[in-house]
């Protein structure tokens, strides 16, 4: 029970990494709140772990605060902030990506980050500690062709929590970042472009363990981060690949 006592916020927490940390956390003794755009999800998971439930848009202003203000009512205060949710653009050149689905990568992937930063930061502050954990990707370190922004978000987001981790230690907060390579989630269809037998050798051919990541695989890593056996630990960009990135 390494998270007894502990509260939590798990953003994309309904499907794919993000129920994986939420049901390990759960597991390991904290108190989740299921936080997803996918309200039936969110709920479903919730019930499943004894959790709360939140419909949100992380790339919007006021549904964050919603969130925040549900947590803090719900929840009483907050330790641990995952910073989940994530959509990508399909498979293609650059240059054909359109405007919106560009946008769209920016709001949930970069814009989601600030946003949570503006509301819980100043919480933790006041408590002098806390734990926030951006799931990035293995494509922000190594990236693969024809997802270029989504890319570049990640490798945004890893920018970032090396950012905010040296600027919030000396307020007891710790910022880490898991990097976790293709998984089983509702993703991998759109990070293939398609899904079929060849096209899932190509994507296992630059693993070398041989496999896909799990959601399992992303909670044991997560809840190890978020723990007090990480206490010395701020400003981790650690990959879960199998040794993709080596």
């Amino acid at each position: 029970m390494r998270l007894s006592g502990k509260t939590a916020i798990v953003t994309g927490g309904a499907s794919g990494f993000g129920e994986g940390i939420v049901r390990k956390f759960s597991a390991e003794g904290a108190r989740v709140m299921v936080a997803d755009i996918n309200k039936d999800g969110a709920e479903s998971v919730a019930q499943d772990v004894g959790g709360v439930a939140c419909t949100v848009d992380v790339g919007n202003g006021a549904s964050v605060q919603a969130m925040a203000d549900l947590a803090f009512r719900e929840l009483g205060h907050v330790d641990i902030l995952v910073n989940n949710a994530g959509v990508t653009h399909l498979p293609q050149p650059m240059e054909e990506v359109s405007e919106d689905d560009f946008d769209r990568v920016f709001n949930v992937n970069m814009k989601s980050v600030y946003l949570a930063a503006k509301v819980f930061v100043p919480h933790f502050k006041s408590r002098q500690s806390g734990a926030i954990l951006n799931i990035a990707s293995t494509a922000g370190v190594s990236p693969r062709p024809r997802l270029n922004w989504y890319n570049a978000s990640k490798g945004w987001m890893n920018t970032a929590t090396r950012a905010m981790a040296v600027e919030l230690a000396p307020e007891g907060i710790r910022v880490n970042a898991l990097n976790p390579v293709a998984g089983e989630t509702p993703l991998l269809k759109s990070f293939m472009g398609e899904d079929t037998p060849e096209i899932r050798a190509k994507f296992l051919s630059t693993i070398p363990i041989g496999r896909f990541s799990t959601p399992e695989d992303m909670g044991n890593a997560a809840c190890y981060l978020c723990s007090d056996e990480a206490s010395m630990i701020t400003g981790v960009a650690m990959e879960v690949d199998g040794g993709r990135c080596i």
